[in-house]
């Protein structure tokens, strides 16, 4: 049976200096406890135990830098949080654009179209969801002006509505029969419809987790991705192990994989900077490997553009 009580943050604050956490400054650190909880900051404090059943801290370990991967965490998300809505965006686009060229503006209501007619379902609930809560005009006035059409809006006004994990589920979930699946495949360069999906639904995790303010500092992320053998782009030389998928790093790379087939960015520069700005960060913590930046992955297209601007 769970018998703890809950602690005053000044009991907070004293436990975990009798556990050996230092402060520099207690007044300073009861305001971070007013708004950040003791157990949200003890996912970042936890690797600093060196007893972790009795929950006692290493020497010399220090709250100031447990404020640091909360807050080099905290930046890495919104980070993210940028590049994925790119990835997003552009999937969007490319599923409304050549899917209702090749059959109609409503084939994401074809079940003809898709493996998984239950998964299909769920989908569509979600979007009908999405569409109900809408307060776009362009809805409204969709629903206003055709009120005997019992179909969902056209593609390009429905799916604009819905979210990163809909659009990966709706491109993973049809038929490999239908051409776009490689068409938007081989625009992100990557190959064919083999191993796009399992991108996606790691990268819309991610998303979610951001969205959500979740920890993906040390984090174990779940689920597993296809690597092309060949990639026809710029990838790295140093590729992670199966293991070591559960770390963030590979998912970073397949970001900026995708991101370098959408438009030069800064994504490479921004995410060193982040490491630069907190040194205490340990990268193995994040999976990443020695001299990361130096990869041609991690070079193209910002570097292409940074040339280009110098002449």
């Amino acid at each position: 049976m769970f018998t703890k009580q809950a602690f005053t943050i000044e009991e907070q604050i004293a436990l975990l200096q009798e556990r050996g956490l230092l402060f520099d400054n207690l007044k300073i650190a009861e305001r971070y406890f007013q708004n950040i909880s003791y157990y949200r900051l003890g996912e970042y404090w936890y690797v600093m135990q060196e007893d972790k059943e009795k929950h006692i801290f290493k020497p010399n370990s220090h709250f100031k830098d447990v404020l640091a991967l909360y807050n080099f965490d905290a930046e890495l998300r919104i980070l993210l949080f940028d590049v994925i809505e790119k990835i997003e965006i552009s999937l969007r686009t490319k599923l409304i654009y050549h899917l209702s060229l090749e059959y109609d503006p409503w084939w994401f209501q074809n079940f003809n179209l898709f493996t998984d007619s239950q998964a299909l379902v769920k989908t569509l609930s979600s979007l009908d969801e999405e569409l109900s809560r809408s307060k776009d005009a362009f809805i409204k006035n969709h629903y206003s002006k055709h009120k005997d059409d019992k179909r969902f809006p056209p593609a390009w006004k429905s799916l604009e509505q819905t979210s990163l994990g809909s659009l990966s589920k709706l491109y993973g979930n049809l038929r490999n029969t239908v051409k776009s699946k490689d068409s938007i495949a081989k625009e992100f360069a990557a190959v064919n419809h083999t191993f796009l999906p399992s991108w996606l639904q790691s990268i819309a995790q991610i998303r979610n987790f951001c969205a959500h303010h979740s920890r993906l500092w040390n984090k174990n992320l779940p689920g597993t991705v296809k690597l092309l053998p060949k990639p026809p782009n710029n990838w790295i030389s140093d590729i992670p192990k199966q293991h070591e998928f559960n770390k963030i790093y590979v998912h970073l790379c397949l970001m900026k994989y995708l991101l370098n087939t959408i438009k030069p960015n800064d994504f490479t520069e921004k995410l060193n900077e982040l490491f630069v700005k907190y040194p205490n960060v340990d990268p193995n913590a994040l999976g990443m490997k020695n001299n990361w930046q130096n990869e041609a992955l991690w070079l193209t297209k910002y570097e292409e553009a940074k040339n280009e601007v110098n002449g």
